[in-house]
């Protein structure tokens, strides 16, 4: 019984609020008055009408306890049942209330004692048109209905409650992909915007630099060297100008800078003899060692990835070993691997020249791209040279 009467134990479906008990009041007083009619109309106004009155105006005033202590409340309700017919409105109400909000041994244990109460009732004051074992049959099926109207609401309100626990895991589910999906974009953004305005920067800078150190150059060589440093800067603003329209409320559709960057060509292998041609106009001498074997058969995602490589290798040639000559290598066939080679000496002492700054981030993102591509980078400075190496899968 201590178990029954307990009333801190966690409310299936929720706590109902105390407005809503109160609500009841009014449609129980209304059952507690027919009940007092039809006790008058049976058997007249006897000696027990105003414990009747009493006890159905007392069951009335108890039911906003049952959001408090509904255990309490409902075994209290059911023990006035005893002595009066008018606290069987109250007491069956609050059955119900306990086992909708209560669990089923909790319930079960509610309605046991209702059955209890209301069979003394019958004792007591029995029911001159019913025998007492159909009044015992009915109460018991009075019962067990209200127990289950009770577990039947509950599995309701705990499938209403998953199905919106569910959804909401859904949507949280989608807020963190979509969230998810934008990093990876603007991370990619990013790594594109450094891959090519750090190539178009070095450029400048080594130009503007030859500027500054050849102040006894001739007017022709001094026009030229002004003239790819306005290109570069040109070619840079646009990249700039598209990276930033994309990052732009997150690149959303109808954004023309948005569309004209998703659907710009990309670089891929065969580019580089442009951009290759690019650093030996700024000063660098190039050496490339072609060794592919059919380089048209090159997968343009492999490709892409490739000429990243080749133009991170590049930049950083420029920016720590200016002035010194690169040897590049590339090597492969279908099925087996691409590799690129990337070789520069190490200037012994200071550099001569304004230093160009950099990020320190471009071979991290670069080997991030190169691993996302299946393949693997590895950078080394040894014997005073410095050493860009990696690899790619080449399908067959």
């Amino acid at each position: 019984m201590d178990a029954v009467i307990c009333d801190d134990a966690r409310p299936i479906g929720g706590r109902a609020p105390r407005a809503l008990t109160a609500l009841m009041v009014l449609p129980v007083a209304a059952l507690v008055v027919l009940t007092l009619w039809g006790q008058v109309v049976s058997r007249g106004q006897d000696e027990h009408f105003w414990l009747d009155v009493s006890v159905g105006v007392v069951g009335c005033a108890l039911l906003p306890l049952l959001a408090r202590w509904p255990v309490a409340t409902a075994l209290f309700l059911a023990s006035m049942a005893v002595v009066s017919p008018a606290a069987t409105p109250p007491a069956t109400v609050a059955a119900l209330y306990v086992a909708h909000r209560r669990r089923l041994p909790v319930a079960l244990g509610v309605a046991a004692w209702g059955i209890v109460a209301h069979a003394g009732q019958g004792v007591w004051r029995p029911n001159e048109g019913l025998s007492y074992g159909w009044w015992l049959a009915l109460l018991v099926a009075a019962y067990a209905a209200l127990v289950g109207w009770g577990v039947l609401g509950q599995a309701r309100q705990a499938l209403l409650d998953s199905l919106r626990e569910r959804a909401h895991r859904v949507e949280a589910e989608q807020a963190r992909r979509i969230a998810e999906a934008r990093v990876l974009e603007r991370t990619r953004i990013a790594r594109e915007m450094h891959d090519v305005l750090a190539h178009r920067l070095t450029l400048v800078a080594t130009y503007a630099g030859a500027l500054e150190y050849r102040p006894d150059a001739s007017p022709e060589q001094l026009s030229r060297a002004a003239g790819v440093v306005r290109s570069a800067v040109h070619q840079a603003l646009d990249d700039l100008r598209e990276v930033i329209g994309v990052l732009r409320d997150g690149g959303a559709d109808g954004d023309p800078a948005a569309e004209d960057a998703r659907v710009r060509p990309q670089p891929v292998l065969a580019d580089l003899p442009r951009l290759v041609e690019e650093s030996r106009d700024a000063g660098t001498r190039v050496e490339v060692s072609n060794r592919l074997a059919t380089p048209d058969d090159l997968p343009a995602g492999v490709g892409r990835t490739a000429y990243r490589v080749v133009q991170e290798g590049l930049t950083n040639a420029r920016r720590h070993g200016p002035g010194q000559p690169v040897r590049l290598v590339l090597d492969g066939r279908p099925g087996a691997r691409l590799t690129i080679d990337i070789r520069n000496p190490l200037p012994a002492g200071p550099a001569a020249g304004p230093a160009v700054p950099g990020s320190g981030t471009g071979l991290v993102g670069l080997a991030e791209r190169v691993e996302l591509a299946g393949g693997g980078l590895r950078h080394e400075a040894t014997a005073g040279e410095f050493r860009l190496h990696a690899w790619l899968p080449w399908p067959a």
